[in-house]
C-alpha cells in the first residue's frame, strides 16, 4: 500500500515587481533556518526580485543583493545567512559537481535560495519550497508555491499568512 502525501499548493498573482518583492519579504521574515527555496521561471520574471525580498525579511539590505550569475553563489549575513545560488549559466549536471553547492544548500543554519533550480534538480534536497514564476500580461505574474515536506509547508503557511491576497488550495498527491 502506497502512502499519500499532502502537498500544499498555492497559486497567486502579483501585480508587479513590488508585490513579488513583498512576497519575498514575508517569507524571509518567517524563515527559521534550514529552509530551501527553489525558484523556477524565465529570464526577467522576478526570481531575483523575490530573493531581494527574502533578504529584506532577513534584515539584509536588498540593494546589496544581485543575481550571482557569474559567481554562481553569494552569501549575505542577516538574522540568518542567505545563500543565493544562480544556476542559469550551467548547462550540464556534471558542471555542478565539485562546486560545493550541495553543501551550501544543506547548511541547516541559514536559508538557501536557488534561481534556475530546474537546472539543478539533482542537487536539491527532497525538502524544499518550490516557487514557479510565470509572466502574465505586462508586469503581472502568476506565482505557484508548493511545499514538499512538513517543515516547508509550515514555512509556506507562515509566509502566506504574512502576505495578503493568497488563494489557497490543497491537492493530494497519490504518487508519493
Amino acid at each position: 500500500m502506497s502512502s499519500s502525501r499532502l502537498k500544499d499548493v498555492v497559486t497567486l498573482r502579483t501585480q508587479g515587481p513590488e508585490d513579488t518583492f513583498q512576497l519575498g519579504v514575508s517569507f524571509g521574515g518567517t524563515a527559521q533556518g534550514g529552509e530551501v527555496v527553489a525558484l523556477i521561471g524565465t529570464l526577467g520574471v522576478g526570481k531575483t526580485q523575490f530573493v531581494k525580498g527574502l533578504a529584506q525579511g532577513l534584515g539584509i539590505l536588498p540593494e546589496d543583493v544581485t543575481s550571482p550569475t557569474f559567481s554562481l553563489m553569494q552569501s549575505y549575513e542577516g538574522r540568518l545567512i542567505l545563500t543565493h545560488i544562480d544556476l542559469y549559466r550551467l548547462e550540464k549536471q556534471s558542471e555542478m559537481f565539485g562546486l560545493g553547492l550541495e553543501e551550501e544548500i544543506e547548511d541547516a543554519s541559514g536559508l538557501a535560495a536557488i534561481e534556475w533550480a530546474d537546472k539543478g534538480a539533482h542537487i536539491l534536497p527532497p525538502g524544499r519550497l518550490l516557487i514557479s514564476l510565470k509572466p502574465l500580461e505586462g508586469i503581472l505574474r502568476e506565482i505557484v508555491i508548493q511545499s514538499t515536506d512538513v517543515v516547508h509547508q509550515a514555512w509556506q503557511n507562515r509566509g502566506l499568512k504574512k502576505y495578503a491576497g493568497a488563494q489557497r488550495t490543497h491537492t493530494l498527491d497519490a504518487s508519493k
